[in-house]
């Protein structure tokens, strides 16, 4: 991977990640990917008392999208659900210690994918409806982004 440097925090969870996996009969399911790089992601979480009582993700992706998708389980899980919906791009890539300016989109999907997770369970719970989610499923990325090398 000449040319892109990564932190050390972004290498463990990608050498690490946390929470791999699938939930069976998730309370909320979110898909999000970026045509143009490849990249695609899936968060699976479970709610209690309307907080995230567990959360796990699939990822095909380049470095930095597996370790968006480790961080932002990990910054999720336990949150109350109105608080998991705060989380930035910005928020991902600071706890990640940074990404380069070419991987930033990658924190973008990790976020949109938590977010569509739970509007499908907003959704499901009958909290919101279904025209009013603003994360929809199999969103596309914003034009231009690449993964590069």
């Amino acid at each position: 991977m000449a040319g892109i440097s990564y932190s050390k925090r972004v290498m463990d969870h990608f050498m690490n990640p946390r929470n791999v996996g699938e939930i069976e009969s998730p309370d909320g399911y979110g898909k999000v990917g970026n045509p143009v790089c490849g990249d695609l992601m899936e968060i699976f979480i479970k709610v209690k008392e309307d907080r995230v009582e567990d959360i796990k993700f699939r990822t095909f992706g380049c470095a930095s999208a597996i370790a968006v998708s480790s961080m932002v389980t990990e910054m999720a899980k336990g949150m109350r659900l109105e608080e998991a919906m705060k989380i930035t791009r910005d928020d991902v890539a600071d706890e990640l210690g940074g990404l380069p300016p070419q991987k930033m989109h990658c924190s973008n999907l990790g976020a949109d994918a938590l977010h569509a997770a739970i509007e499908d369970y907003w959704i499901k719970t009958g909290k919101i409806r279904p025209e009013d989610a603003k994360h929809r499923q199999e969103q596309e990325g914003e034009e231009g982004e690449s993964c590069g090398t």
